[in-house]
């Protein structure tokens, strides 16, 4: 297990990375047929070692080409990349032509572990001082020497795209134009450069009211400072707040801002669910408040970009996002991607559609306006020792399988390092997402995020021998492993997890895994939790099983409530039911697979049956909150409560149990710690 959240040096990190794909999930046998691509090859080459091709696209036709004069030698083709800078005009494209086979796979892979970056950026230069009197007097005049300006259009970018609002529930669409600096992504000029301002109060109160906590259905509220008078004038503000609950932000267009009065109006439609007083914004997408290194703002109207740099503009190499896709794969199978750096695009950086037996390995993903993987359909694919960190959404989305008929997809997101991710969309954009049926979440250290580390639907996927920590940073009334509202969703098993700081915006209290609003029929089983609020939480589901935990300094260690029965009954009989006539649940498969939906609308389904919670270990903190539950209804055996569960080093977060335990005598079963988080061989492992 891991305790730092420092990420590691970046080439070290590669090595390794590449070097355990390698020994793990690479075919053993030896490719036949070997075509080289250099950033100063020439397509027109033969693509050999001496004469390599200067595109992936033209390495991929030569493979096309091979495949037409006969079969795939046995060993399959590897594509060796050498060391450089790859810009990409248009997505590199792979469809079933390029498919490889089980004993001839076909490899795209850098060159014995040179740095390879497909980058979907375009690099800009041409800054100069600001000499415009009109753009000067907006900006602050301590710091009119230090911001630079440069023109996109005459370097031959005209599509900016737009900030984007992704409304909650929405999809996370690419963020438009990035800017990056020595690899990293700046930050558009914003107010407060840190943190968030309240809403003081709202014009049009008392228009909301859920379950007595109270706001406006109208996008005009007051705010307490007089900063935004430097923003009249500004042509294109934003704000970015969490307008009335704790995860669900949105960014809303400014229409319009009254200094007099303190309130801005923005732009309808309004959020979903509201404004509330003493809910936090900032305000972003202003050249008035560029006051700080590292920040930056695009005016679409003109083209030009201004820019403070960390440090001599010469000294470093400034990229703006292009292209919104880098790898779009659709039908291929067999096929692997390794120890490439994938950076700079302004959606998603690898799509996988309806693929088979295909992995991206080895490989850093980062600076993306989107997430970093989405495999959709097909079987057997996976992302596998790859780090993943600075993206603009979630890093990992899995998706397959056939629910109806309980066909697995096996997907699997294997040893990866996730962190730093969810620079835009804020919230439900998780290091890693699984849908559908039987996929995998796997020795993963996931941290440093606004929202959950895992999110999870459909079922019997296997979440385990994960490390997540500092996740739900930005978000209260959240799960760093999440899933809600579906009776029908069962069979995922969560067991083997290492889950610890997890305690929510400003320490208000989050939840470590999150069965929400009466989700059922799952498994937690020999994790871990250390300091975490609400570390197993059941909302109302039932059939669920909380078995051989250990819970240190957790309040409460487990949540069980009836809300079923209270304030969230209305979903019985609407999204509860209609979800469940969804599935064929009375079917012969799924009788025997779950009986406990078979007769459950005969069987007071509003009620929290059948949750099992038994040998388990609390050691500080709190061990129990029961909202509205029957006692009688919850088995509850053999659990160790404050009593001393002799851990091995409790002081440094060592907590195996000495093999006197007496944890052991009610039942307990040695949890593997050691094997929890990344595999042997990773830095600081």
């Amino acid at each position: 297990m891991r305790n730092d959240i420092c990420s590691p040096k970046d080439s070290l990190w590669r090595n390794t990375i590449v070097f355990l794909a390698l020994v793990i999930f690479v075919p053993a046998a030896t490719a036949k047929v070997n075509f080289y691509v250099s950033s100063s090859g020439d397509d027109s080459a033969s693509g050999g070692r001496d004469r390599p091709f200067a595109t992936l696209a033209k390495a991929r036709d030569a493979i096309r080409e091979l495949k037409k004069a006969g079969d795939l030698p046995e060993g399959g083709v590897t594509v060796h990349i050498r060391g450089g800078v790859y810009p990409l005009k248009k997505s590199f494209e792979l469809t079933a032509a390029d498919s490889g086979t089980e004993s001839s796979p076909i490899v795209y892979r850098a060159y014995k572990n040179e740095k390879v970056r497909l980058i979907g950026g375009k690099q800009i230069d041409g800054f100069t001082l600001i000499s415009n009197p009109a753009i000067l007097k907006r900006i602050d005049e301590k710091y009119r020497d230090k911001i630079l300006q440069t023109d996109l259009r005459v370097q031959g970018i005209t599509d900016f795209g737009k900030v984007s609002p992704r409304r909650f529930g929405g999809p996370a669409h690419s963020t438009g134009l990035e800017l990056f600096f020595e690899d990293k992504p700046m930050t558009l000029a914003r107010w407060p450069n840190e943190g968030f301002v309240k809403i003081a109060g709202l014009v049009e109160p008392g228009t909301v009211n859920v379950r007595g906590t109270k706001g406006s259905k109208t996008g005009k509220f007051m705010y307490a400072d007089d900063r935004p008078k430097r923003w009249v004038g500004e042509n294109d503000v934003w704000v970015h707040g969490y307008w009335f609950w704790d995860w669900s932000d949105e960014r809303q267009q400014i229409e319009s801002i009254d200094t007099e009065k303190r309130i801005i109006s923005v732009k309808p439609p309004y959020h979903n669910y509201g404004y509330r007083i003493g809910q936090w914004f900032y305000g972003l997408n202003i050249l008035a408040e560029l006051d700080r290194p590292g920040e930056w703002y695009l005016d679409r109207k003109t083209g030009i970009l201004y820019f403070w740099p960390p440090e001599p503009i010469e000294k470093g190499r400034a990229v703006v996002s292009v292209l919104n896709r880098l790898v779009n794969m659709t039908g291929v199978s067999h096929i692997v991607i390794k120890g490439i750096i994938f950076e700079a695009a302004r959606g998603t950086a690898v799509v996988m559609n309806n693929c088979k037996h295909t992995q991206i390995a080895g490989c850093i993903l980062r600076n993306l306006g989107g997430s970093a993987v989405q495999i959709g359909g097909g079987s057997n694919n996976g992302v596998v020792a790859c780090e993943i960190y600075a993206t603009g959404s979630g890093g990992i989305s899995l998706r397959g399988g056939e629910r109806q008929a309980l066909k697995p997809g096996g997907h699997f997101a294997e040893n990866n390092y996730i962190h730093h991710y969810g620079r835009w969309q804020r919230m439900y954009t998780p290091a890693i997402a699984l849908n559908g049926v039987g996929n995998r979440a796997g020795h993963n250290l996931i941290h440093t995020a606004p929202h959950m580390a895992v999110m999870f639907g459909g079922n019997d996927h296997a979440i385990e021998f994960n490390e997540i920590h500092n996740v739900c940073l930005e978000s209260n009334d959240a799960g760093a492993i999440y899933a809600g509202r579906d009776w029908t969703m069962r069979g995922t098993v969560i067991r083997y997890n290492y889950l610890h700081e997890v305690t929510g915006f400003r320490d208000r209290g989050c939840v470590g895994v999150y069965l929400d609003d009466m989700f059922c029929g799952t498994k937690i089983y020999g994790n871990v939790f250390y300091r975490v609020t609400r570390a197993a939480f059941i909302g109302g589901g039932r059939d669920c099983l909380v078995e051989n935990n250990i819970f240190v300094d957790c309040r409460p260690s487990l949540h069980i409530d009836a809300r079923a029965m209270t304030w969230a009954g209305y979903h019985v009989n609407t999204t509860m039911t209609e979800r469940l006539k969804a599935m064929p649940y009375m079917s012969e498969l799924w009788r025997k697979r779950y009986p406990g939906l078979v007769n459950i609308l005969e069987d007071e389904p509003a009620v929290p049956k059948g949750n099992i919670v038994r040998r388990n270990i609390c050691s500080g903190g709190k061990w129990l909150d029961l909202h509205g539950v029957d006692k009688n209804i919850v088995t509850m055996e053999d659990n160790l409560i404050d009593k001393e569960p002799g851990f091995i080093d409790k002081a440094n977060m060592n907590f195996q149990l000495k093999d006197d335990s007496g944890a052991y005598k009610l039942g307990f079963k040695r949890i593997p710690i050691e094997k929890i988080g990344l595999l042997e061989g990773f830095p600081n492992k």
